[in-house]
């Protein structure tokens, strides 16, 4: 692999934007909603996406519509399961060379209160949203490591630290992704490697269920966060965006 240098040229006092031309990204959950749209924005910013989905179905509409947009490819992987994982990882690097950032976007989630919830639906949601960040974290790092360094964004939820009734496993499961955030910061600062949450409040996606409503945030918009935390110049790490609705319904008296 080439090792590449990571910095930000500075003309006086002013900082240049972080370059993502030619830049290779790892999107989890890439097929639709938010990671879709974090894909498409990357793409549009001359950078290399590989994501994943759990369908094939879902890759193949996805590639359809995004490879007039650049270079793609798509992989149909679980990755709580950590043998899909590195295939995933492979293909990416196999394909584009390396990998320069990582997206934990994949999420599941179901809604019951601790009492009924199944154990089986609450061993998915930890392996989804929170192992499957991990085992894709701890396969990335050293590639990270040995280009000089990357990005890695974990998308959270404002859920993670407001819990609400029904929500024990998925407040949990992104509960559990913020202090993975956190640790993986504090252990690879010094590899060159910034690790970022972005934490989405309503967004207008399949995840939250049918229909459409103007008042949430839409996933472009998380896209455009992600965006911006990865120009950041490379001495400034973001550590947490919350992105809420500016004008969500009034609580009624």
């Amino acid at each position: 692999m080439v090792r590449q240098s990571y910095h930000t040229v500075e003309v006086g006092r002013h900082s240049v934007q972080e370059k993502l031309t030619g830049k290779i990204a790892v999107i989890t959950g890439g097929a639709r909603g938010i990671g879709y749209a974090i894909g498409e924005r990357l793409l549009e910013e001359g950078v290399k996406v590989a994501f994943c989905a759990r369908r094939q179905d879902s890759v193949d509409a996805a590639i359809a519509s995004l490879s007039a947009k650049g270079d793609v490819i798509g992989i149909a992987a679980d990755i709580s399961k950590l043998e899909d994982v590195r295939g995933f990882i492979n293909a990416a690097v196999h394909k584009f060379g390396g990998v320069d950032i990582l997206v934990n976007n994949a999420g599941i989630r179901t809604y019951q209160p601790v009492s009924d919830l199944d154990p089986a639906d609450w061993d998915r949601m930890l392996g989804v949203n929170l192992s499957g960040a991990f085992y894709c974290s701890h396969e990335i790092l050293p590639i990270l490591k040995q280009r000089g360094g990357g990005d890695i964004v974990n998308v959270s939820s404002l859920s993670s630290n407001n819990a609400f009734a029904g929500g024990a496993g998925y407040n949990a499961s992104k509960a559990g992704l913020n202090g993975l955030s956190d640790a993986t910061m504090l252990d690879h600062r010094y590899d060159g490697v910034r690790v970022s949450e972005v934490m989405p409040g309503s967004t207008d996606t399949e995840f939250n269920g049918p229909g459409r409503a103007d008042w949430k945030v839409a996933p472009e918009d998380i896209a455009e966060a992600v965006v911006m935390l990865l120009q950041m110049p490379r001495r400034t790490t973001v550590s947490r965006i919350d992105v809420k609705p500016s004008l969500p319904p009034r609580k009624q008296s």
